[in-house]
């Protein structure tokens, strides 16, 4: 049984704090901040996280800091994730990793350099909440089972843990019932793809089609998602990769579509039937 998990003090990265927040998530045990010790480090009942100097999964050791300065953007988070047996499925579906893993181990130069965007975009980005929970994490020295901060980080490590196992589930789903429509419309063809209403309902509908398109190669074929309204019996249509030859706007007249959003970009509607959501569909093709 782990005893309990241990990373540096000082100032607090993105990195170790979700790994820390994933190893809380799955061993409920007391977090110490502060420097290892050789004890440590050979003790395979205390998982050192981000400090250390080793990586040694079979001792509990996750550091990344001796990996040479030209090897592949990889930090704390991604070893930790290695070894819970998620990290695939976390660099398919979670769209932020990278970027983290960038940043960390590169540094905001490079990291802005690579997305192609100036330094001081990444900046503009933050939020305050990072700020406010970094700083809290980064003042604590042991955190336990009762306390805020250890609290809040098993919720966000229990609800990233959800999030990946129940994605690959709704991606199994996809796989099962998604139908992919050829349009046609004044000789040009644009494709879409319908998620007919089952018995069992997808958490965020349009979320894991979009995951699942990006999946299997078709995220820049597809130009729009058609999927069961949660707020109704009807159905959504939205635009896919924000399409600018879609414009929901041209079928908000029709007495069965009850919202279409000023800037077209997606509608709802009550229909069922599939001959008339792809109407609707083609209507709003420009």
């Amino acid at each position: 049984m782990i005893q309990q998990i241990l990373t540096h003090p000082g100032s607090a990265h993105k990195d170790e704090f979700l790994a820390c927040c994933l190893l809380i998530a799955v061993h409920k045990v007391v977090l110490v901040r502060r420097e290892p010790t050789s004890d440590d480090l050979n003790d395979p009942l205390t998982i050192v996280v981000d400090v250390g100097g080793e990586h040694d999964p079979a001792r509990m050791n996750f550091d990344h800091h001796q990996f040479p300065a030209d090897a592949e953007p990889i930090c704390a988070l991604s070893l930790v994730m290695q070894h819970l047996g998620i990290y695939e499925d976390a660099r398919l579906f979670c769209e932020w990793l990278e970027p983290a893993e960038w940043f960390d181990t590169k540094g905001p130069v490079k990291t802005a350099e690579w997305l192609g965007v100036k330094r001081e975009t990444l900046s503009k980005l933050q939020s305050t909440i990072d700020v406010t929970i970094l700083r809290r994490f980064a003042t604590s020295q042991r955190l336990e089972p009762g306390q805020l901060i250890w609290e809040l980080m098993q919720l966000i490590g229990n609800d990233l843990l959800y999030y990946l196992r129940t994605m690959r589930e709704r991606i199994q789903v996809l796989e099962e019932h998604l139908h992919f429509w050829e349009m046609e419309k004044n000789g040009e063809n644009f494709h879409a793809v319908f998620l007919p209403r089952m018995d069992a309902s997808i958490d965020d509908p349009s979320g894991a089609m979009s995951r699942y398109l990006r999946s299997i190669g078709k995220d820049e074929e597809i130009v729009a998602m058609i999927y069961p309204d949660r707020r109704g019996q009807g159905y959504g249509l939205s635009r896919h990769n924000d399409h600018p030859r879609l414009n929901f706007t041209l079928i908000e007249h029709h007495e069965d579509v009850h919202f279409a959003h000023p800037r077209g970009f997606v509608a709802k509607t009550s229909a069922t039937d599939v001959d008339r959501l792809r109407e609707l569909l083609h209507a709003s093709w420009t």
